[in-house]
């Protein structure tokens, strides 16, 4: 057989990827994943909290004979029990802080905000990383291009034990926001609209991608919003592809200069001809602020649907609506403005850090002079611990992420969610009102 002279074959193209399947097919040290098989993948990092982390691994582990498997790879914050109001919550705190002394854990966050916000103020969070978290909203830090997901006791210790973790790889949902958002409507109001959409099953426990001009225009605290909630939609994960907006917030939050300096952002985005299993379209011009009713996030509307409501608390706080950003849209509202009498208006700082930074650049002032009550940086009220819990009968609007009956207080409390700019607005009105209203 006569050998061929011509050109030498050329190595084939790369199979197009999502960029969920590159940051699992990287976790997995393969070339390419495909949606539906099953991998083993090598975690970069793993979190929990006081909640979810060593009162519930520690047993598991001593089951095992087994320890941490790298100590400075698990991070652990208290968030939930802080500052503890009973005996119950003091042990708990006290059984965390010793378990984590004894078990070498080189990063504990103690009673400094919520885990999904000082993960990445540390610069734990970074593009390409396959990180779980003991928690369901651990998808916060897809915001940064990272493949982050929530996870159960039992998966942790194992993950704690061996350092690896199974997945079945995802098919990847792409929810494209075209246009720019109006004026007063932000993240938190992207998010309803698609829980009213697509309701809390759409997400199909596949990897959620968002994409388009307005996603792209979100700082990064508004993309944790949206990464963060993807949990409300069933999705395993939500993911933003990174960029230059990522790459500067984790300059200024220290991360660590040589970690950042070896990452290209543009390694981890979507391939073009990708495919997925759904892409759904908005027009964000169109969208006007959104209210959930009482006792879901997808009882989603336009804010004029729960216009006039009297509300008895206004609710600031957790990782979807107390972070700076969130508190910066507040005070827009609420500058020069007073709580309505009968109002009851809780501010929770999201992080130390955040809060540090608002009392300094004035933000924390504008709140606490319209008559805010600061409250620790905890989860507080939205995973109903603590003394902030809503009483029976209240009735309140809150920037969090969940109004499921009896989760923020009493099973007898209603609760209506909203965006920072809405929250601040009927605090100010003492019922449910359009923030545009007061934005003129």
């Amino acid at each position: 057989m006569t050998p061929s002279h011509g050109r030498a074959a050329e190595p084939p193209d790369p199979l197009p990827a999502t960029l969920a399947q590159k940051l699992v097919a990287r976790a997995a040290g393969v070339a390419h994943v495909t949606p539906g098989s099953v991998v083993m993948c090598k975690v970069d990092l793993a979190m929990a909290h006081d909640s979810s982390g060593p009162r519930r691994v520690a047993p598991l582990l001593r089951e095992l004979g087994a320890k941490v498997w790298d100590p400075s790879r698990f991070v652990v914050v208290t968030d939930h029990y802080v500052p503890a109001a009973d005996p119950e919550a003091e042990a708990i705190v006290r059984f965390t802080r010793d378990w984590v002394r004894d078990a070498g854990i080189v990063n504990f966050i103690d009673g400094e905000g919520i885990c999904h916000l000082v993960l990445p103020e540390r610069g734990h969070v970074l593009p390409g990383r396959f990180i779980v978290g003991g928690d369901s909203h651990s998808p916060t830090g897809g915001a940064f291009g990272a493949y982050m997901f929530g996870i159960g006791a039992t998966e942790m210790a194992g993950v704690l034990a061996t350092g690896e973790i199974w997945l079945r790889v995802p098919q990847t949902i792409r929810l494209d926001w075209r246009g720019a958002l109006a004026d007063g409507v932000c993240a938190k109001d992207m998010m309803l609209h698609l829980c009213a959409t697509l309701g809390l099953a759409g997400g199909r426990y596949e990897a959620i991608e968002y994409t388009g001009a307005a996603v792209t225009a979100l700082p990064m605290q508004e993309r944790m919003t949206l990464c963060n909630m993807s949990t409300e939609l069933g999705a395993q994960t939500g993911l933003i592809a990174p960029d230059a907006t990522t790459m500067a917030w984790l300059a200024d939050a220290g991360a660590d200069a040589a970690a950042l300096a070896a990452i290209d952002p543009r390694q981890w985005r979507s391939d073009a001809n990708a495919p997925v299993l759904a892409t759904h379209r908005f027009d964000a011009g169109t969208l006007a602020p959104q209210v959930a009713a009482p006792h879901s996030p997808a009882n989603s509307a336009p804010v004029a649907a729960s216009a006039g409501q009297p509300v008895d608390i206004a609710y600031l706080g957790a990782c979807t609506g107390a972070k700076l950003e969130d508190l910066r849209m507040a005070a827009r509202v609420l500058r020069g403005r007073r709580v309505a009498p009968g109002v009851t208006l809780r501010v929770a700082p999201a992080s130390l850090r955040d809060q540090q930074q608002a009392a300094r650049e004035g933000t924390l002032q504008v709140l606490t002079d319209a008559g805010a009550e600061l409250l620790p940086n905890a989860c507080n009220a939205c995973a109903g611990y603590g003394a902030s819990r809503f009483p029976a009968g209240s009735r309140a609007i809150a920037s969090t992420a969940r109004n499921f009956a009896g989760r923020m207080g009493d099973a007898g409390s209603a609760v209506w969610l909203a965006s920072p700019l809405t929250v601040a607005a009927s605090a100010v009105t003492g019922c449910i009102t359009d923030p545009r209203a007061l934005m003129a």
